[in-house]
């Protein structure tokens, strides 16, 4: 049965907040913090005030670069009870990316934590606002960022120049309820209220712009398929920042007053506490994240019984881990997603019941009220089920489009409104999708169209090999080659040849692999995706390929 929710991210929290006041909402066992809905629902709207007091009004840009703390959740649904838009900063994001987020999004606060990693936010922002030490807190003036006139800091201590998160709080006393609700009383549940930045893995960023009614039926179909109900705990390691984590983490949890339980920055032990500390239903993660989890040395001695379901994506899922994670942390209803920002983001699903084969084979089929055909690369013909072609999806869940770049989103969103995802991808005659590939990834070697992605789960069933990415690199005479970078399992040596040999006779020759690289990891973007292009460019300069021909 269809349902769509003509209701604002606010709008819902206050209702689960009503129907379900005792629920845990958000948990954070390290902080030894618990919100119950109802709780929670008010520490949002006294910030929700907080915000209105600082000036900030309907239809402002907000930005916030900070990993998974409690601020982060809450400033998801304050800003949306003001109809203020949530803008998303990558935590992996330095000083040129953060200059050029804040400025493209015309962003006027800045919400942001102390560091993350290997990264000192602080002094970040005081290379991009250099400004900003000296400014009275609130009337930041600076010619390079014109927009910005707030930064809020996020923890204890509070840097010059910058306001704490806690005066917001305090703020939030001085404004009455009835001027809340007299702000809530003129949102529009097809009002941006979200902007992510797509993680740009080609080109620049774009701010993708999503409503209320993207995010909040997208969250509720994504639970729907997991079966979540308000017995569920959901831990949620992925990155609030990305689609991942705002909406198949938080929005799917809140509209069915699911239990939150966040882990703030990714580490494999912490997640396998998490779950066996909080008794968790449900756990999210990109592969290598449950690579991580299942190789982990301390793994066996983790009590995971409680775990029925939960999210596999963000990247291609390979199919010796989908098993694992069925039979060894007991996630016998785990689901694969698949979608795009652009989809805010989910578009096809897996279904609990769905057999293994589907879930280990498939991205599912596609979310209730969700259409998605496949099209002929060259002529935009809808293909049969069995042929390989550009995946396409229209419906509640396609984002309004790129913030300040109409051309892209032309390019994006055509006539009829179908959102093209540049991904390639057949549906069989029931409508389960499998990716193949990107449209821009695919290896042309001599003529012949070589997608990574069949060559990858083939090596993937080789026994010394923990994950891998195939790729191509130029070549003069062929136009291009395939190129394997392969992390081994601990402790194992494995030669370039042993990998050519495994191949042999069971691929295609022009399939397999005539470069292999032995590394640690791969580059990826902070919410998991791997950048290919980044290992493509490093491979043409490890060997020497500049004049190969294709070095584009």
């Amino acid at each position: 049965m269809s349902r769509q929710l003509d209701v604002t991210v606010g709008g819902l929290l206050d209702q689960m907040a009503e129907r379900f006041p005792d629920n845990d909402a958000l948990v954070y066992p390290e902080r030894g913090l618990r919100y119950s809905y109802r709780e929670f629902n008010e520490v949002c709207r006294t910030v929700a005030k907080g915000l209105l007091r600082l000036g900030i009004k309907k239809g402002d840009n907000l930005a916030i670069w900070a990993y998974n703390v409690p601020e982060w959740v809450i400033l998801q649904f304050a800003t949306a009870k003001i109809g203020a838009i949530l803008v998303t900063i990558n935590t992996s994001y330095k000083s040129a990316e953060l200059e050029y987020i804040l400025n493209q999004s015309d962003s006027n606060t800045l919400f942001m934590v102390k560091s993350f990693k290997d990264s000192d936010y602080v002094q970040t922002a005081n290379d991009v606002i250099p400004e900003l030490a000296a400014s009275r807190a609130g009337s930041l003036n600076s010619p390079s960022l014109p927009h910005l006139r707030n930064v809020i800091f996020i923890g204890d201590g509070t840097p010059a120049g910058m306001l704490n998160f806690s005066r917001i709080m305090e703020l939030g006393s001085e404004v009455s309820d009835a001027g809340l609700a007299a702000v809530e009383a003129t949102l529009n549940c097809h009002e941006t209220i979200n902007m992510q930045y797509t993680s740009g893995t080609t080109g620049f960023p774009k701010g993708v712009m999503l409503t209320h009614y993207n995010v909040v039926n997208n969250g509720f179909n994504i639970g729907e398929c997991m079966k979540l109900t308000e017995k569920d705990r959901l831990c949620i390691p992925v990155p609030f920042f990305h689609c991942f984590g705002c909406v198949l983490g938080v929005m799917a949890c809140v509209t069915h007053a699911t239990t939150m339980v966040p882990v703030e920055i990714f580490d494999p032990l912490k997640v396998l506490q998490t779950i066996e500390a909080e008794k968790c239903t449900a756990v999210h993660g990109v592969p290598t994240m449950f690579i991580a989890e299942l190789e982990h040395p301390e793994f066996g001695r983790f009590d995971l019984s409680s775990l029925r379901t939960g999210i596999m994506a963000g990247s291609n899922c390979p199919i010796e881990v989908m098993k694992k994670v069925i039979s060894q942390m007991n996630a016998g209803e785990i689901t694969i997603a698949y979608g795009q920002t652009e989809s805010s983001p989910v578009i096809t699903q897996t279904r609990t019941d769905d057999a293994i084969e589907l879930r280990v084979a498939t991205v599912g089929r596609a979310l209730p009220d969700v259409e998605v055909k496949i099209v002929d690369i060259e002529t935009g013909a809808t293909l049969p089920p069995g042929k390989q072609g550009e995946l396409c999806t229209r419906g509640y869940l396609v984002m309004k489009g790129y913030y300040k770049m109409p051309d892209e989103t032309a390019k994006a969103i055509d006539s009829k409104q179908w959102l093209h995802t540049g991904d390639l991808a057949i549906m069989d005659e029931n409508g389960y999708c499998k990716i193949t590939g990107r449209i821009k990834n695919m290896i042309i070697r001599g003529g012949e169209n070589i997608y990574p992605r069949e060559i990858e789960e083939f090596l993937y069933t080789h026994p010394k090999i923990s994950d891998i990415q195939v790729y191509g690199v130029p070549d003069r005479k062929y136009g291009e080659q395939v190129m394997a970078s392969i992390i081994l399992k601990k402790g194992l040596e494995m030669s370039e040849d042993e990998v050519r040999e495994f191949c042999r006779e069971k691929i295609a020759n022009y399939k397999i692999p005539k470069y292999v690289k032995f590394v640690d990891s791969f580059p990826m973007t902070a919410s998991g995706k791997i950048q290919k292009f980044k290992m493509r460019d490093m491979a043409i300069k490890e060997l020497a390929l500049e004049d190969a021909g294709l070095t584009a």
